[in-house]
């Protein structure tokens, strides 16, 4: 039934508007005028008059202001409608005196020239009163011809932010991968089962505009445990998840490229005091995820620091516009990201 009503909208507008005039004039003719009318004969007028404004306001409608749609020229479409609407007029009033009198001049107001004054400003009103509908109609469907647009536009630049994020996922990767192969490491064979795993997750999953929030911290959870086999566990890392992650959905791999940016600036294997700590807590539709690590020398700011912050941005822009908030805290010792989203 909503989808009837949504494919017929301006047809059932259309109607409406007619049959509520038709029920005005059949009550205006039946209570307010002085000389009595039956009700076949108020309907034959109200027929009669909602038909003459039909012919008029169509005849504009469909035919004069089209015309003037493409061509812009206001005088012309003046002049051309003006024509027609004037001949219709004086159809119209020497319809309605034959009908009132036959000619006879007993209705006087009829045969006086306020009501041919009224009779064109009303006829003016509904014409102008369609006319509206009309330019409604055509910015109804600009909206939603440019709402598509923008749609597909944005949908396309989200594709080729997560594309560009898979190649620099597997450069981190294969550089920790390289690392272990060159030191022989016996953890090698197990660093690439997980990354197979996550590879199947990010080809497959990806895919969707939405993904539960579990799969995506199942995958922070393993690229963890990759940076752990590369650092023999020498460094302390902390990554604790609060909340039911399993009932929200998320906009995959956005929480990723905080958690590399924190290894990639804030964590030496030669060095022992580096550290990272990262939280997720869940209260609700609300995501508080906190990245923070040791800070070694200068880290760029947020936006400046490579291809994936600045992807993770733009994502989020795209994703949850006006539904997240990030703040970044440069302190002498430690580097803090705060990042809060509305989930669906």
């Amino acid at each position: 039934m909503q989808s009837f009503f949504q494919r017929h909208r301006v047809v059932l507008l259309h109607l409406s508007f007619w049959c509520v005039y038709l029920s005005f004039f059949i009550y205006q003719v039946t209570s307010f005028r002085k000389r009595e009318t039956d009700l076949p004969t108020a309907f034959l007028h109200g027929g009669i008059q909602v038909a003459f404004n039909m012919l008029v306001s169509y005849l504009n409608y469909f035919y004069f202001l089209p015309r003037f749609l493409r061509q812009k020229n206001i005088w012309r479409y003046l002049a051309e409608f003006s024509i027609p609407f004037a001949l219709l007029i004086t159809l119209r009033v020497h319809l309605q005196r034959y009908m009132i009198d036959g000619y006879t001049h007993r209705e006087h107001y009829f045969y006086e020239p306020v009501y041919v004054v009224q009779l064109v400003a009303v006829t003016l009103f509904i014409v102008l009163f369609i006319a509206m509908l009309r330019f409604a109609k055509e910015w109804f469907e600009f909206e939603a011809t440019r709402k598509e647009v923008e749609n597909e536009r944005l949908l396309a630049e989200l594709n080729f932010l997560k594309a560009q994020i898979n190649p620099h996922f597997l450069f981190n990767t294969l550089n920790n991968l390289y690392y272990l192969a060159y030191s022989k490491s016996a953890n090698t064979t197990e660093v690439i089962a997980k990354l197979s795993h996550m590879m199947r997750y990010m080809l497959y999953d990806t895919n969707q505009a939405k993904v539960p929030l579990s799969k995506e911290v199942e995958y922070m959870q393993n690229y963890i445990s990759l940076e752990r086999l590369r650092l023999n566990d020498e460094i302390p890392i902390n990554f604790e998840v609060r909340g039911n992650v399993h009932e929200v959905r998320i906009a995959p791999l956005i929480l990723i490229t905080f958690l590399e940016n924190a290894f990639k600036h804030g964590v030496s294997n030669n060095r022992g005091d580096s550290w990272v700590k990262v939280n997720l807590v869940l209260t609700g539709r609300e995501c508080v995820y906190t990245v923070e690590n040791s800070k070694h020398g200068v880290i760029a700011e947020v936006g400046k620091s490579g291809i994936g912050l600045q992807n993770v941005q733009r994502r989020l822009e795209l994703s949850y516009p006006g539904h997240y908030r990030l703040e970044v805290e440069d302190l002498p010792d430690r580097y803090i990201v705060h990042l809060t989203l509305t989930l669906s």
